[in-house]
């Protein structure tokens, strides 16, 4: 079999299980025509939902069927990337339907919207104010399955060895099981299980049930979509904001330490390495903030420390609910939160930025370098750290690649940066939302919005993204992606 057979039987592969991962997602679309149930005012919607359903179901159905094979194929992490670049960028496309037949929002402005969704940013351009119910819910619903990952829900219903290699190039590489479907199934138990007491706790607190679910999903998928504009600041309840807390940092846990926590296994997750850096980051962060910032600027030391513990734990949760605005704190304020947008949340999990386990990693791997300038030469050492129950051993070449996306992730944080004070925002401004958007965290001073130049929200949306998935399997699938296109063109033009 030469270059070009091997491409093309890759190509139908990756069209079949793309056309598998939309059909199974096409479903999600008719969710907010629940809302209707409730509202009857809101039934006017349904063709906004119904329409995009069933084109992206056809599609799916279309490609899997026509691209399928009897025999079971197996996926490389390469290959997954590309199922998930394409799946992703299609159902983008599809969700963003809604925005521009119900709200009316141009085409940049609807992706811009549907990438903050299923990227689990938060960040937007619609008026909350004025979106109908069934717009809100949706808003929240992809939140709440971008967060779970697509290709997470879908490979517990994918058969066979396709599931790791998805999961993989979500940038998911831990299993709570050994079975692959398994494993997809606890997380999604666990993830709906938060879901689920957070929305009965929002209502406990003093929520209507509309708006518990919707900051329930926000919450657990660490997205911080509101249904006010004033996020979690319009019901000033320490209440609330408790539960919010507490939901954020839920969503901020990789999901195997919490697994471990949930089965009483506290010493395993004592030991690992981004709960640790967490637990110091954030009373430490909480500190500086409210000694630095809050405790002058708001009117009662309680209100102070409200505000300083809530916007840092939005912060590096990559969360972005607010409580206060911050468009008069002092430069510290915006820097200290600039830093834990990030930093970010942990691995495998649904919050972004740089992540905790690679900034962890760093740290220790400095300790190791300066050690080994007192080691002799023929010493042999086996550097760790802690992965669950079981001991990680690092090699060289993970902290390479660990850097090369440090270094990576900068360039583009720079770039970004460049981007918007080339049109006319100023750098604090500009970095503070080009980290937000990165880190796809979704707290604002005002950049971002519907009036924004066209250029700034794509290059938002594509930090966004890049921030979502892996820079490396984005970039390599992209390219994978041109090589099988021109496989498929000469497929066409050469048809024997």
């Amino acid at each position: 079999m030469n270059l070009h057979d091997i491409r093309r039987k890759q190509c139908a592969t990756i069209l079949s299980y793309t056309g598998g991962v939309i059909t199974l997602g096409a479903p999600l679309m008719l969710t907010p025509l629940s809302v209707g149930f409730f509202h009857r005012g809101e039934w006017g919607a349904w063709k906004d939902f119904t329409i995009p359903a069933v084109a992206l179901f056809l599609l799916g159905m279309t490609l899997w069927r026509g691209f399928h094979s009897r025999r079971a194929a197996t996926i490389n992490i390469l290959e997954g990337g590309v199922i998930v670049l394409l799946s992703w960028i299609i159902i983008i496309l599809f969700s963003a339907f809604p925005f521009i037949t119900a709200l009316h929002l141009n085409f940049t402005q609807a992706v811009f919207e549907a990438v903050s969704g299923w990227t689990t940013t938060g960040l937007s351009v619609v008026d909350v104010t004025k979106a109908p119910r069934a717009i809100l819910i949706w808003r929240s619903t992809i939140q709440l399955a971008g967060g779970a990952g697509l290709a997470i829900i879908m490979i517990s219903s994918i058969a066979g060895p396709v599931g790791p290699g998805l999961a993989f190039a979500e940038g998911r590489t831990d299993q709570l099981v050994p079975h692959v479907r398994k494993s997809a199934k606890l997380v999604m138990t666990i993830y709906l299980g938060y879901a689920i007491v957070g929305t009965l706790a929002y209502i406990f607190a003093g929520m209507s049930s509309f708006d518990a679910v919707n900051h329930s999903f926000a919450a657990v998928s660490t997205g911080g979509f509101s249904t006010v504009p004033e996020s979690i600041g319009r019901w000033n309840s320490v209440t609330i904001e408790a539960v919010t807390i507490t939901l954020m940092i839920l969503g901020n846990l990789n999901f195997l330490t919490a697994y471990l926590m949930l089965n009483g296994k506290f010493r395993a997750v004592g030991r690992n390495g981004e709960v640790r850096l967490m637990a110091f980051v954030l009373p430490v962060s909480a500190f500086l903030l409210f000694f630095l910032v809050c405790r002058g600027f708001y009117p009662t030391l309680e209100k102070g420390a409200r505000v300083a513990i809530f916007e840092t734990v939005s912060a590096l949760t990559t969360t972005g609910f607010s409580t206060v605005s911050y468009n008069n704190w002092p430069a510290f304020g915006w820097f200290l939160l600039i830093v834990l947008m990030l930093v970010g949340g942990g691995t495998c999990s649904t919050a972004g930025g740089i992540k905790q386990y690679r900034i962890y990693l760093l740290y220790k791997s400095l300790g190791w370098e300066f050690k080994r300038y007192f080691l002799p030469r023929t010493a042999v050492v086996e550097n760790y750290v802690w992965q669950g129950e079981n001991k990680d051993y690092i090699k060289d070449d993970r902290i390479r690649q660990t850097s090369l996306f440090l270094f990576l992730y900068l360039i583009c944080y720079v770039l970004s940066v460049g981007i918007l004070t080339a049109h006319g925002f100023n750098l604090p401004e500009s970095m503070f939302e080009s980290a937000s958007s990165l880190g796809t965290v979704g707290i604002s001073v005002g950049v971002t919005s519907a009036s924004a130049p066209p250029i700034v929200l794509w290059t938002e949306t594509l930090g966004m993204f890049l921030g979502r998935l892996e820079f490396f399997i984005v970039f390599i699938s992209a390219w994978k992606i041109i090589l099988l296109s021109r496989t498929i063109q000469r497929s066409v033009n050469n048809p024997g």
